[in-house]
């Protein structure tokens, strides 16, 4: 959208902004994309729906990156310490799902169910071959449009 004139907005302000009329549309994240419709606003399109028929691949969400220098050891204790976590919060549901309603600005018990379910599943344990090559492909296509420098990845 090379002629769209982009302003920032803290995310949790941007459905007010729409509805206001200060901007005529806005990129929602977090709990905007499953509440949106509640704020009389309607989807003009989902990147992660759009990115999936473009590329076939899981949507590349983000990452916990270690920094290359601190070595390949450091990165897998990481790693696994950030597994454990994980695994822990899977196993103990209720009271994560508990935990995590302090941060999730107004949601209910099932919303915040259906959000951290968006992004605390599988990939979230094992992104595999697929979710390794949706993070290249989203690096290479802004290197490419020269918006990134190449990328050096190494997956632990």
């Amino acid at each position: 959208m090379p002629n769209v004139k982009t302003v920032e907005i803290p995310f949790d302000k941007i459905m007010d902004a729409v509805r206001a009329g200060v901007v005529d549309a806005g990129a929602l994240i977090h709990e905007g994309q499953i509440t949106y419709e509640r704020y009389g606003l309607r989807k003009i399109i989902d990147l992660g729906e759009w990115w999936y028929e473009e590329t076939k691949l899981p949507t590349p969400l983000g990452l916990d990156v270690v920094k290359a220098s601190l070595g390949v050891e450091v990165a897998k204790a990481v790693k696994d310490a950030l597994l454990e976590s994980i695994r822990y919060a899977m196993s103990h549901r209720e009271e994560a799902l508990v935990h995590a309603m302090e941060f999730s600005r107004g949601l209910d018990m099932s919303d915040t169910d259906k959000f951290v379910r968006m992004y605390v599943n599988d990939y979230t344990m094992d992104m595999g071959i697929d979710g390794e090559k949706a993070i290249r492909t989203l690096l290479e296509m802004g290197y490419e449009r020269g918006l990134l420098p190449e990328p050096q990845l190494l997956f632990i």
